[in-house]
């Protein structure tokens, strides 16, 4: 008889006691345990804390780990793991099947500029909340939550909304889940509740807080609007609105908006902000009645040969089921929100049986749902895959990595630049050094003339001309330095930064500049680039 993984059953969400099913893929499972485990971590863990958090055997962690640097999910610091944006294709993948965030953010941005307050949009998972979109206020005082956490409903304004929907069974899975786990160990994003932190709990307060929730609920049905009033910790107030879906009716996510008690109370919310709220919901379920049918992209291609390939490369070190398993949930997207089984077999290039075993794997471990219509969906659950401690990256963090790899490759010191609100400056925001006596000395935050470095001549072409592929520089910033740079381009083909490699003249020549430095700092251009076009593909990031 098959027995419950103990090593994933408390990281997916599932309940402690199901038992997975005979034709569930158990090395992918431990996989996802491992992802949960580094989300959980803010993105880095040691493998000796892996096997402890885990309870898999070293052996087991190594081998998931190296599979997973294969996939370019994490990468190996010394003996730390650390999650990568590659990752971040897993939650791209529902989210864009979703579609709510390429259609609404754009509401919910201005929205947030409107009013000055942080927006965000959230769905439903199970008895919780998850975001999936954030318009953040940078202020002294601001919001930790991120795309992908996962919140009580119970201590939330979109809960109650959301809560206006359960079925008795749901409410009876909200119950347990209280009871079972009083002290919110499965949301770590929040800090316990008051009355969580009591050692004096007794069945009255636990009854009372229900109650408390069963009424919130109840005034969310009939005013279609919930408050929260300081429920996830003193100070934040927050009031929601649903969006619903026009083709049913149902609510399809909550708009939300955060502030803290030295700007408004709850009332003051109600009073001021809800209205101007209630108009942005308005003209989001415009947007939703009148979008287009999703034009679905091509599928991935080519990875069950790309598997195959890594393991007759890597042996035993690459666990293959677990490879295949994940690229299966890549196999969803616009267009392809709902697919069935011959279709994401197809959309893979995996035996059908293969496809089988991990949509019986997910959908134990409640990743994925099926549908009435013989189809599977992604659930919200995939953004806790990696998704939340990277949706606040920064351009400097996703070069950082591959810059450092650079300067060990052609021993010359690299740096990352960005062009300054003037226009005429350009300003360092990452460096890895090599090692020399005499090396090229510049500190991250220094502002130079873009017109004398090579990096600004990317960053500031010729007036009318387009952004040269290389720049060169040859001792017009200083007497003998020497350097070259390349552009970064976002997502729409813009120039947002440049790559440059420093030398004394007395190490490269121009023509080797050219000839050894060009190609390798155009191959990490690249690298940045897809990492980059991942990570901000449903998330905004800064430049510095």
């Amino acid at each position: 008889m098959p027995q419950p993984d103990p090593a994933t059953s408390a990281d997916t969400g599932a309940p402690t006691e199901a038992v997975a099913p005979a034709e569930a893929v158990a090395p992918l499972m431990r996989g996802v345990a491992v992802l949960h485990r580094l989300t959980e971590a803010n993105g880095v863990l040691s493998l000796s804390a892996l096997e402890r958090a885990t309870g898999l055997a070293r052996s087991t962690v190594d081998r998931i780990v190296a599979t997973l640097a294969r996939m370019g999910y994490v990468r190996l610091d010394g003996r730390d793991a650390i999650l990568t944006p590659r990752v971040m294709e897993l939650g791209n993948a529902y989210l864009a099947a979703l579609r709510l965030p390429a259609l609404l953010s754009a509401r919910a941005d201005g929205l947030a500029d409107e009013l000055d307050e942080s927006v965000s949009l959230a769905v439903a998972d199970r008895d919780g909340i998850r975001f999936i979109h954030q318009a953040t206020r940078r202020r002294a005082m601001s919001l930790s939550f991120r795309i992908g956490d996962l919140l009580p409903a119970e201590r939330t304004a979109p809960g109650p909304l959301f809560a206006t929907e359960w079925t008795d069974e749901e409410w009876h899975s909200w119950r347990t889940r209280r009871t079972t786990d009083p002290q919110n160990h499965n949301f770590p994003t929040v800090p316990p509740s008051p009355q969580s932190r009591r050692n004096d709990r007794d069945d009255d307060a636990e009854e009372d807080e229900e109650e408390a929730f069963a009424r919130r609920t109840a005034g969310a049905a009939s005013t279609d609007y919930a408050l929260d009033d300081q429920l996830i910790e003193p100070g934040l107030v927050a009031v929601s609105v649903p969006v619903r879906d026009p083709r049913t009716a149902r609510i399809a996510c909550v708009a939300n908006v955060v502030s803290h008690t030295s700007r408004h109370t709850a009332a003051s919310l109600r009073e001021t902000l809800l209205p101007r709220l209630r108009a942005a919901v308005s003209a989001m379920e415009d947007d939703l009645r009148q979008a287009s049918p999703p034009h679905p992209g091509p599928p991935p291609a080519g990875l069950a040969t790309w598997t195959g390939a890594s393991k007759q490369e890597l042996g035993r070190e690459f666990v293959e089921s677990l490879a295949r398993g994940l690229t299966v949930l890549t196999a969803f997207g616009e267009g392809r929100a709902e697919l069935t089984l011959t279709e994401v077999a197809k959309a893979t290039g995996l035996a059908r049986a293969t496809a089988r075993r991990a949509l019986i794997t997910y959908e134990h471990l409640g990743l994925v749902t099926p549908t009435p219509h013989r189809t599977f969906a992604l659930t919200p659950r995939v953004l806790a895959l990696g998704f939340p401690p990277l949706s606040r990256t920064s351009l400097p963090r996703i070069a950082a990595p591959h810059m450092a790899t650079l300067a060990d490759e052609i021993q010359e010191t690299t740096s990352l630049a960005v062009l300054t609100e003037r226009g005429d400056e350009i300003q360092y925001t990452a460096r890895a050094t090599a090692s020399h006596v005499m090396s090229v000395d510049i500190t991250v935050g220094t502002r130079l003339p873009a017109h004398g470095t090579s990096m600004g001549r990317i960053l500031v072409p010729k007036t009318g001309d387009a952004p040269p592929p290389y720049a060169l520089t040859d001792e017009e910033l200083e007497q003998g330095v020497r350097a070259i740079a390349v552009p970064i381009h976002d997502r729409t083909g813009q120039v947002i930064a440049a790559l440059n490699a420093a030398t004394h003249v007395a190490r490269r020549t121009t023509e080797e500049c050219v000839h050894v430095l060009l190609p390798a700092l155009l191959s990490t251009a690249s690298h940045i680039e897809t990492d980059l076009h991942t990570a901000s593909r449903f998330t905004r990031f800064p430049l510095t």
